[in-house]
Formats: structure tokens, sequence, C-alpha cells
């Protein structure tokens, strides 16, 4: 198995310059295209990028979250996963950080450590994915897809809490 993961992206790289010389096309002047078009797209998501990143360090920083969860008391949820509830509509890579946190302190056959890891897998960077892909096609009304992706977010999280407690 090691062996074919080693060979694969090659194996695909070489069948693809071979379809391209049997279909005649010019490699190297569609590979520049390519990469002109990327680097365009990159420098159209940049900003989008940028502000997102700041956005998240702000929010992060300021401890509005412990603040959060100082103020919410709900029995049936445990306070110990909000914050990753809260940050993975918007960042990946915080809630990956705060799951590994979790996964340290209770462990990952805990309860806790349970419902963090099927929320981490179940639901995705709602915020994230509108604010990259909206901006980047220059999609303004956002509204109705925030509301279902933050929706279907909170749903995949009452039920990972359900089905963990369940079973």
């Amino acid at each position: 198995m090691i062996y074919i993961s080693k060979i694969i992206i090659p194996i695909i790289t070489l069948i693809v310059i071979i379809y391209a010389l049997y279909k005649k096309v010019a490699i190297y002047e569609a590979f520049l295209e390519g990469v002109k078009e990327g680097l365009n797209i990159s420098l159209e998501i940049f900003p989008s990028i940028f502000a997102m990143i700041i956005s998240i360090t702000v929010l992060v920083k300021s401890n509005f979250i412990n603040a959060l969860i100082s103020l919410i008391n709900i029995k049936i949820f445990p306070k110990e996963i909000l914050p990753i509830a809260l940050l993975r509509p918007i960042s990946s890579s915080s809630s990956l950080m705060l799951l590994n946190n979790i996964l340290k302190i209770y462990g990952p056959d805990s309860l806790i450590g349970k419902i963090a890891s099927i929320i981490t897998g179940s639901t995705d960077t709602t915020i994230y994915i509108i604010g990259m892909y909206y901006s980047s096609v220059k999609i303004k009304k956002i509204k109705h897809s925030l509301f279902i992706g933050l929706l279907a977010d909170l749903i995949c999280v009452i039920i990972s809490i359900i089905v963990v407690k369940i079973l």
C-alpha cells in the first residue's frame, strides 16, 4: 500500500501527458495557462483569506468564547465542547486544535472526546466556505446559504450529542 501511494501521482501525471500528446495538445502552454488562472484565483481570494485569519485571531484572543461559555448553563450540552461547536463553522484548524486539547485532557474514549470528535467530523467550515468561494465568484447574497449551512452545523452538533449519549 505504501508503494502504491508513492507512485500514484507520477502515474496519473504520466497518463495525462500521454493523453495530451495523443490529442496533440500543447502541453507546456496549457500548463502555463492553468498556472496563470490559478494565480489569478489566488489573488482574488487572498483578501478574504486575510480577513478571515484576522477575524479568527481577534475572536480567539479576545476570550469572547470563554465569556460565552460562562454565560451558557445548559445541562445536556457539555460546556467543554462549546468552543469546538462555535469555532468549527469558522475555522477548521482552530477547531482541530481545540479537538486535540480536548482529547489530551479527557481522552478519546470519554464522552466529551467522542462528542467533540463527531462534531469535528460531521460539521463543516460553513462561514469559511461561504466567505472564500462566494467572494471568488462575486456572489453577494449569502443570507440563505449561510442560514442553511449554520442550521446544518447546529443539527450536526445536537445529533452528535444525542448519538454519543445513546450509544
